[in-house]
């Protein structure tokens, strides 16, 4: 267990849209007001929880005028490992709140957006079902008796991924609970500890989404996240027959709780702080976050202004690792969120299955398609084709129609017909399926643009219908041209694997560099993302649309969301395995043993096919049994990132109520470019710049040797160039000065790499720098 550590709170004020009374009515929002942390420790009683409320109370009715408005204003107090609350009220409150002395800062609550098998075999923890001798596996006993929390849309206890069979007792060290009280409540076991909804934010700002005051998911992102990171072994699981096999999650004798904190796909601020509280105060182990913001945050300064930084901040100061998703906005560059280096930051990648079919044309050419459709067509017919744009209904822009939204197409040149729709829009990829369905359509052709390239993802279409590359497109939009009468199949799909060149990323993986925090790499880490079997619900069809009334268990699903879970399994078998780790250095252990090649012996590639740098994917595709032995490691307390905030600018009086008092930035701190990271960023070199690191022997003693590659334009020097360690846990600094010649400014960012080696290990270090004029 981790050294006890003073209890960090948070002071949130919450403040939403209320309804307008008059047009002299105030206008209210939901607000957080963060003070920082309590003195009093994590066992505190419930005496001082009830004084710190109170103190909150005061807080607010000064501002206000009367405890008791504040009282009626206030819907959440943080008092367990957050100091702070939140309140609905007015703009002008809020900033007078702002000014208070004793407020770290004050921020209106905000939507978070979700960012939504073979994935273990591909990552050689087994392999045709058999666990490997060298497994991960094997060294953590499947992660028994680790707590994984989930912060996501509940979960779906009915499950067999959340069985208890075989589980020995809950963990004494557990607080938590099943607090539903409602029917068909989430209930409790030996393996789902703990299940508890937060929704007093969302019900001030859009209380439709909130279906009922229970922690069942109604609609599969939590139950198939919670279940890729711990859920049991399970037979025999599929969808629909596709990707048959048997389900687990990374740390399969791990426990789970799951912590509603979303709903209907968003996830609000004030919500999103109570659940990391309530997930730290129970006793979780790993916090796994599949969301985030829409966008990065404007600037260094916005960092406390976004729950995800604030609650995970808190739980590195009690030694919890949080794991997030880096977001879905690629492959466009700097659209990364997540990026607190507190985190671990997880973009998707592929793993070697995919569900592929053929699409016939009438020109006997054959085109490769993706699918995970439940139906299928007559294989003896060839069926005709239309474009959309050019089977509009009355009165529809024929660009719209190209989208395939509900009431853009003409039954009578649709039915009977295989209608090719453009991806994208603003309508759903299984949605346009259900639009040609209902306009009569037999089958449906999903059409990459320019801006899509080879990315093509499998969907549970409720139709027989294919998703196709950009070139593929081109030569199906020259047959549609070179005939009055086109005529097309689309074959059956089916399951294969030993694909090549896997993995690659996404095209829809978040990329780096940070806006935000350019001196910090992120993401961290790729882990697979893209057609991930794991558990369902059964309370909606696996399109999650109202009019798909298939079930399944098990569904498939593609995202950053899908990649996060992966990585809070891994931590959680390093939990397990090396108890003793703190989060920075098991995060360190994945990054410096990751891949960067392909099952070919190629570079990773890109969507686009071509070569991928560490903006796509950080340090590389996640190799777990690696990390369990990573021989030297990166390693950071909490007091190095609250140094990193006073190197941002942060008043010392602000960081010093994150520790309630215990920390106060050094006279000169150090540039951000010396956080104790595994990677190394210089976003702005002019002319030389020297970067500090130091690493811990987590292995046996010995010495290990420098190596690197500089970056196109850049002289690197590393020194010393032999560190020699004699004991487990001692450590050692070196630096890395790095020169730009005069002839490649310019240039942009620029990858190498750093690596340490004893023979056996290798501490791999992706370089990342920018040199300026």
């Amino acid at each position: 267990m981790a050294r006890r550590r003073p209890l960090l709170f948070v002071a949130t004020v919450v403040l939403l849209c209320a309804a307008e009374w008059h047009l002299v009515q105030a206008y209210k929002k939901s607000y957080i007001v963060y003070l920082g942390a309590h003195a009093y420790s994590r066992d505190a009683s419930p005496k001082e929880h009830a004084r710190a409320t109170e103190s909150h109370h005061e807080l607010l009715g000064s501002v206000l005028g009367s405890k008791e408005v504040a009282q009626d204003s206030i819907f959440y107090s943080y008092t367990k490992n957050i100091n702070g609350f939140a309140a609905h009220v007015e703009e002008e409150i809020a900033n007078q709140i702002a000014k208070h002395p004793g407020v770290v800062t004050v921020l209106e609550s905000k939507m978070l957006k979700l960012h939504t098998t073979r994935s273990w075999d591909f990552m050689d923890l087994e392999h045709d079902g058999q666990i490997l001798p060298d497994s991960i596996w094997n060294h953590a006993k499947f992660g028994q008796d680790v707590i994984i929390a989930n912060l996501d849309s509940g979960v779906w206890p009915e499950s067999n991924s959340f069985t208890d069979e075989g589980m020995g007792e809950v963990p004494q060290r557990w607080k938590g609970s099943c607090h539903d009280t409602v029917k068909y409540a989430v209930p409790c076991n030996r393996k789902l500890i703990g299940a508890k909804f937060f929704n007093r934010d969302m019900m001030l700002s859009n209380p439709g989404v909130v279906d009922a005051n229970w922690t069942r998911d109604t609609e599969g992102h939590g139950t198939h996240t919670l279940s890729t990171a711990g859920g049991s072994f399970v037979p025999r699981a599929s969808l629909f027959g596709y990707a048959n096999g048997t389900a687990k999650g990374g740390a399969p004798r791990a426990r789970v709780a799951a912590y509603k904190v979303c709903w209907s796909g968003e996830c609000a601020a004030a919500d999103v702080l109570a659940g990391f509280e309530a997930a730290i105060h129970d006793g979780a182990d790993v916090i796994s976050v599949s969301f985030g913001q829409d966008a990065p945050l404007a600037d260094a300064q916005s960092l406390f202004h976004e729950p995800v930084t604030l609650g995970s901040l808190h739980a590195a100061a009690r030694g919890v690792a949080v794991v997030c998703s880096a977001g879905n906005s690629g492959p466009y560059d700097d659209t990364v969120v997540n990026a607190a280096p507190w985190v671990t930051t997880v973009a998707a990648s592929t793993v070697d299955r995919d569900f592929p079919n053929v699409l016939t044309l009438g020109n006997s050419v054959h085109l490769k398609g993706m699918s995970l459709e439940s139906d299928t067509l007559h294989s003896s017919q060839l069926y005709p084709m239309v474009d959309a744009r050019h089977a509009a209904a009355a009165g529809a822009d024929p660009y719209a129609a190209a989208d395939c939204g509900v009431g853009t197409l003409d039954p009578a040149r649709v039915k009977g017909k295989i209608v090719v729709c453009a991806r994208g829009g603003d309508v759903p990829r299984v949605a346009k399926g259900m639009a040609v369905l209902g306009a009569g359509g037999v089958g449906m052709i999903l059409a990459n643009g320019r801006m899509d390239g080879d990315d093509v993802v499998a969907d549970p279409h409720v139709l027989p219908a294919t998703m196709i590359t950009y070139t593929e497109a081109v030569a199906l939009h020259n047959y549609l041209t070179s005939t009055d009468n086109p005529v097309a199949n689309i074959s059956p799909s089916r399951t294969e694997v030993g694909v090549k060149n896997s993995p690659s990323i996404a095209g829809f993986s978040s990329r780096g560099p940070s806006g935000m925090l350019p001196s910090v790499l992120k993401p961290d880490i790729a882990a697979p993302g893209v057609d991930i079997l794991a558990a369902f619900t059964e309370y909606v069809g696996p399109t999650e649309l109202a009019s798909d009334k298939r079930r399944s268990e098990y569904a498939i699903l593609s995202g950053t969301s899908m990649a996060c879970p992966h990585v809070s399994g891994v931590i959680g078998l390093l939990k397990a395995a090396r108890p003793g780790w703190s989060p920075a250095a098991m995060r360190s252990a994945i990054m410096t043993t990751a891949r960067t090649q392909d099952n070919t012996g190629a570079p990773m590639r890109d969507h686009d096919g071509k070569e991928a740098n560490a903006f796509a994917y950080g340090a590389g595709n996640v190799h777990p049994n690696r990390a369990v032995d990573p021989g030297l490691v990166y390693d950071a307390a909490p007091e190095d990132y609250y140094t990193f905030l006073c190197s941002m600018g942060f008043r010392t009086a602000d960081v010093g109520r994150l520790t309630a008092g215990k920390f106060a930035c050094p006279a000169r701190a150090p540039a951000m470019e010396d956080l104790n990271y595994p990677s190394i960023v210089v976003p702005a070199l002019r002319g030389t710049q020297t970067v500090a690191r130091r690493l811990k022997n987590v292995g046996r003693p010995g010495k290990y040797l420098v190596s690197w590659r500089a970056p196109i334009g850049i002289d690197m020097e590393v020194k010393p160039a032999v560190l020699e360690f004699s004991k487990v846990g001692e450590e050692k600094a070196f630096n890395v000065t790095f020169t730009s010649q005069k002839d490649k400014l310019g240039m942009g960012y620029v990858f190498g790499r750093l690596v340490w080696t004893d023979g056996t290990h290798y501490v791999r270090s992706p370089v990342v720098v920018n040199a300026l004029a």
